[in-house]
């Protein structure tokens, strides 16, 4: 068996979770293959040589980018040059569309195949990129069935392999188990508080999440609050925003373990990202928010073309969960919601119902699947020759 040589760049923690689980699906199929390019602890644990700190590459919004424009840049060509000279047989870019796209077409053009790993959102907004997207991929991997059907219309080869937190997220409810390791009183409702990974996010969340945490309080004083921090930097931030806005809230920061705080809490309030469909699959009522910076906020207006933002909402193709931007974000408005979603029973059932049907649709051996599609693009078959 040759040894195999695939490219693959991640730009942040959900990439780096999908890469790790792609790397270990080819891995299996394969065993003598090599990874390089960017990824982060996961994909670097599976064995693939990061060519720099995945951090680098972790910006959001649409203006916050531009200021990071440089050192991107000199990334993005340290990069091209890095493939060029070490002749993969596959590239493999994972989400960061307005980063990979960029080298995958380049490296297409020069005769390098290439993969792109999760749609970008060409389906809501700037749907000319899809052009693009032909000129720059030899196949697209989605993680949802209607982001396939866009790609069909438009003539770019896809599949949609699932997600594979629904393979790894049972259909039984966590509740009870997830309660008993975070030992939380089972007496109590809890809200879950999910602000968000990013610095820029919990920026713009934790003051309006925590004023409707006091709003609730005051309407049900034994409610309880978690809120899961992405990393020690993250727990800092909210701890300070707790202790300046907030201090005789009863509140518990965890670090990391947003999936177990989730599970045990009885409804979430949360930034708008893979999070939402984290809650869905855990059978979790939810409000989800969202807000920008000023000026990203006037170009995403402008630009977006679908009725929703939200994962549960994309996917049902109707309003299944609350959903709010901008000055929506604030305690009058989503505490109300939250209401609702707690003390709802018929409601919560029949959302319970909603997304179990979603769950079985995205549970597909998703990196299983896109190991096939990566082996048969990088013209190697399940027998190694």
């Amino acid at each position: 068996m040759t040894v195999l040589r695939i490219g693959i760049i991640a730009g942040e923690a959900s990439g780096d979770i999908l890469g790790a689980d792609l790397i270990r699906s080819i891995k299996q199929q394969y065993p003598d293959v090599v990874f390089e390019g960017i990824g982060g602890p996961l994909m670097i644990e599976q064995g693939c040589r990061s060519l720099c700190d995945m951090d680098r590459l972790s910006v959001m919004g649409i203006v916050e980018p531009l200021k990071r424009l440089p050192e991107l840049l000199r990334l993005r060509r340290m990069l091209k040059s890095h493939f060029l000279n070490w002749q993969p047989a596959i590239v493999i870019g994972i989400d960061s569309p307005d980063f990979n796209l960029n080298i995958e077409l380049f490296l297409r053009q020069r005769g390098i195949k290439t993969l792109h790993y999760v749609s970008p959102s060409v389906w809501a907004w700037r749907q000319g990129r899809v052009k693009k997207i032909a000129k720059a991929v030899d196949h697209m991997l989605t993680l949802f069935p209607f982001e396939e059907h866009f790609y069909q219309e438009h003539g770019v080869p896809v599949t949609c392999v699932g997600h594979p937190l629904a393979d790894q997220i049972s259909l039984s409810d966590q509740r009870i188990a997830a309660r008993e390791s975070l030992e939380v009183d089972d007496g109590h409702p809890v809200l879950a508080i999910l602000p968000g990974s990013r610095a820029g996010e919990v920026t713009q969340l934790i003051e309006p999440f925590l004023n409707t945490a006091q709003w609730l309080r005051r309407i049900q004083p034994n409610i309880e609050f978690l809120i899961p921090a992405a990393n020690m930097a993250r727990k800092h931030q909210i701890l300070t925003a707790i202790a300046t806005l907030s201090r005789d809230l009863p509140v518990r920061v965890v670090l990391g373990q947003s999936r177990q705080v989730m599970a045990a809490s009885d409804v979430v309030l949360m930034a708008s990202g893979t999070t939402s469909l984290e809650a869905l699959l855990l059978q979790r009522p939810m409000v989800v928010a969202y807000r920008f910076g000023k000026w990203s906020y006037k170009l995403f207006s402008r630009l977006v073309k679908t009725p929703f933002f939200s994962l549960p909402n994309l996917l049902a193709q109707r309003a299944l969960v609350p959903e709010l931007l901008q000055d929506e974000v604030c305690a009058e408005v989503i505490g109300p919601l939250l209401l609702e979603q707690l003390n709802n029973a018929n409601h919560r059932d029949a959302l319970i119902a909603d997304f179990q049907t979603i769950h079985k649709q995205l549970a597909r051996g998703a990196s299983d699947r896109a190991a096939d599609v990566v082996l048969r693009c990088a013209g190697v078959t399940n027998d190694g020759n």
